[in-house]
């Protein structure tokens, strides 16, 4: 696995990496229902091709397929960090986060914050973020529940 900055023509790969992690996640987390408002079906390729243009996140890839994706803001923010679904469990998160912190520190950003997904709360204990709060979110209708969560660098 390697790690770059992102390249306009990934956009479709990210989009489709986004969507399918998402649809991913065990229905006992999030329903059906809440995982089509917060990844709806099919993918909206012209969005993600503009937003991917100002977030400009690094992506792990294995020969020319990206596995996953992390986005960091010049406040800390991590706005997003998926894993493909067959690459998950295998230090793809972990890689790009490592990344992201050694960046991080260079930037001489002093915090880091997410709001993590149910799935990705013990991933993001493991690297030393505490809970902050819950937060309910309403997206297309429907109520999603994340956490708050931050760390010192």
């Amino acid at each position: 696995m390697k790690i770059r900055q992102y390249k306009p023509d990934d956009s479709a790969q990210i989009a489709d990496l986004f969507h399918s992690a998402v649809h991913a996640i065990d229905d006992t987390l999030y329903s059906s229902r809440q995982l089509e408002a917060w990844a709806p079906s099919p993918p909206d390729y012209y969005f993600w091709a503009q937003r991917l243009a100002l977030k400009k996140p690094f992506v792990a890839y294995i020969d020319k397929y990206i596995i996953g994706f992390i986005e960091l803001e010049e406040d800390g923010h991590i706005d997003c960090l998926y894993v493909h679904k067959n690459y998950q469990g295998q230090g793809v998160a972990a890689g790009l986060f490592s990344y992201l912190f050694d960046l991080a520190k260079t930037r001489k950003i002093n915090r880091l914050y997410v709001e993590a997904s149910k799935p990705a709360v013990p991933f993001f204990k493991k690297q030393g973020f505490n809970i902050l709060r819950n937060n309910l979110v309403i997206l297309r209708g429907e109520v999603l529940e994340n956490y708050c969560m931050a760390r010192e660098i």
